[in-house]
């Protein structure tokens, strides 16, 4: 699936929590959505957090 394809989804679901839930519903949405996308990064190997977990790839 596209970036952009995904932008679009990300937005839409975006404008449904503010249309039906108000502003903080809106930023719990997004919140979650960014530690998702964070998520995903991770699992694919796209991003790493071993510095922040204080391991080193050495030490597993």
């Amino acid at each position: 699936m596209s970036p952009t394809v995904i932008g679009l989804f990300v937005g839409l679901l975006l404008g449904i929590a503010l249309a039906l839930g108000g502003f903080l519903e809106f930023l719990v949405v997004a919140f979650i959505g960014i530690i998702g996308f964070i998520v995903g990064k991770v699992l694919d190997g796209q991003l790493d957090v071993s510095q922040y977990l204080g391991r080193s790839e050495s030490q597993r």
